[in-house]
This record gives structure tokens, C-alpha cells and sequence, in this order.
């Protein structure tokens, strides 16, 4: 059982499941903020700035744990590369970190990222858990919402997908944080395959909007992709809470 737990990317959607699991558990934490240095709800946030490299140092000072959350579509790679850094000069005993299914699967900048902060945490020296999870019910509706805001909406085939329940993601991250250095544990992803025009056509049916929808193909390699399935994955622990449940929770 870790005695301090620096948390990063605390207040973001999976670090407002995170912390009330780990005030539960009564473990000691804090919070990596860039507007730290004061408490809320009982919780410690200490101030730091992973992409200018200031305050980490002192963030991690005394810590035995960090459960890397914080990610940026396109810095994650230098913001770990500086959080596995300062873990190493701290003695850091455990980092551990989420990132995302079948990395390497897709030819977009996320993906990329994730793919060299993975090497980053490997590479650091400091024991390690890395926990890739599919992408979260809670984006899928983001993008959907977003996308009905058009009175047509493209509906690319053969795009595919196993968004998961994002309390379900930090209920399994808080196990690993709590536990031993894993190494690369069992993805999570969700209960079911999913398509994006099916899940839009869900969306708009709960919704009660009228759309059309434009069936297209998606071109180049990210189409190709897709269409393989290569960002799917086998062999995977998974979540219980259905695209359908949350949809009807959020829509309520």
C-alpha cells in the first residue's frame, strides 16, 4: 500500500473518478495543478507545470506513487518524458500510467504520443504500470453531440470501436496504483463493438433530433485502418457499462 500518491491530470475526466476512490481508501494524495498551492474538498493541490517543467521536482519530493493521468494530444510525450525524469532523481517506487488501446494502430498525432510516452515510462528506470484503456463512452458522446449540431452528419464506414466506461477505467487504475509495478497489464475496453453511424443514429434517436446522414468512405491510411479493424483488440479485460446505458443516463 503506497504511503503518498501524486496524482496528475487530476481534475480531468477520468481524475474526478479517481480522487473520491482514493479518498475512500484512505490513502494520502495529492494533486499535480497548475494553479496549485491550496486544498479543495480535502484534497492537497500542489503546483506544477509539466509543460514548462516547473514545480515537478517539488511535486514529487516525498512521493512513492504517481498515477500519471495528465495527457495532451500533442505534448504527452515531452510532459512524461519530464514526469519519468523527476520520478527517477525523487526515488520514485511506482509510476503508474493510462494510455490508449492499439497504439500503434493509427497514423494520427494522439496515438503517436501515446506510443513514445509509453517508451518514456519503460525507459525511465522507475518501476511501472501501464493501463491501455479504449476511448471513453463520455468522448464518443462528445463527438456525436458535436457532430449533430450540422443538419448533415458524415457517417464514415466501417469505423469501429470499444469506448468504455470511464468510472470503470478509474476503478482499475486506482487497483494498480494501490498495488504492485505490473508492467503492461490487460487493456480495457468495452462490453461491445461499436459503429459510429449506429451509435450516431442511437444519439439522435434518444435526442429527438432529425439528421441526415452521408454515408462516405474514409480515405488514406486512416480509412484503411478502420476498416481492418487494427485498432480493435482481443484478449482484453472488459467493462460492464454499455454505449446504450450511459447514452440514456446523459439524455435523460
Amino acid at each position: 500500500m503506497p504511503s503518498n500518491i501524486l496524482v496528475t491530470g487530476g481534475t480531468g475526466t477520468l481524475g474526478r473518478h479517481v480522487t473520491p476512490l482514493l479518498s475512500h481508501a484512505g490513502v494520502p494524495f495529492r494533486v499535480l495543478s497548475r494553479h496549485g498551492g491550496h486544498t479543495r474538498d480535502g484534497i492537497e493541490f500542489v503546483t506544477g507545470d509539466l509543460l514548462k517543467n516547473e514545480g515537478i521536482d517539488a511535486a514529487v519530493t516525498g512521493v512513492d506513487t504517481i498515477l500519471h493521468l495528465a495527457g495532451d494530444a500533442k505534448n504527452d510525450a515531452a510532459t512524461t518524458r519530464t514526469l519519468m525524469a523527476a520520478a527517477a532523481r525523487a526515488g520514485v517506487g511506482h509510476v503508474v500510467y493510462i494510455s490508449v488501446t492499439a497504439p500503434d494502430s493509427l497514423p494520427v498525432r494522439y496515438y503517436k504520443q501515446k506510443t513514445a510516452a509509453e517508451k518514456a515510462v519503460v525507459e525511465s528506470g522507475v518501476p511501472w504500470t501501464t493501463l491501455r484503456a479504449a476511448q471513453f463512452h463520455d468522448l464518443v458522446f462528445t463527438i456525436v453531440s458535436t457532430m449533430a449540431k450540422s443538419p448533415v452528419i458524415p457517417a464514415p464506414g466501417g469505423m469501429r470501436f470499444q469506448s468504455v466506461e470511464s468510472a470503470e477505467v478509474a476503478q482499475r487504475l486506482v487497483e494498480l496504483t494501490l498495488g504492485e509495478p505490473s508492467g503492461l497489464v490487460r487493456d480495457l475496453v468495452g462490453p461491445e463493438v461499436l459503429e459510429l453511424a449506429e451509435v450516431t443514429r442511437q444519439y439522435l434517436r434518444a435526442t429527438g433530433k432529425r439528421r441526415l446522414l452521408l454515408p462516405l468512405r474514409m480515405p488514406g491510411a486512416m480509412g484503411r485502418a478502420y476498416r481492418a479493424g487494427d485498432n480493435l483488440v482481443a484478449g482484453c479485460d472488459e467493462g460492464k457499462r454499455t454505449w446504450a446505458d450511459f447514452l440514456a443516463e446523459r439524455t435523460r
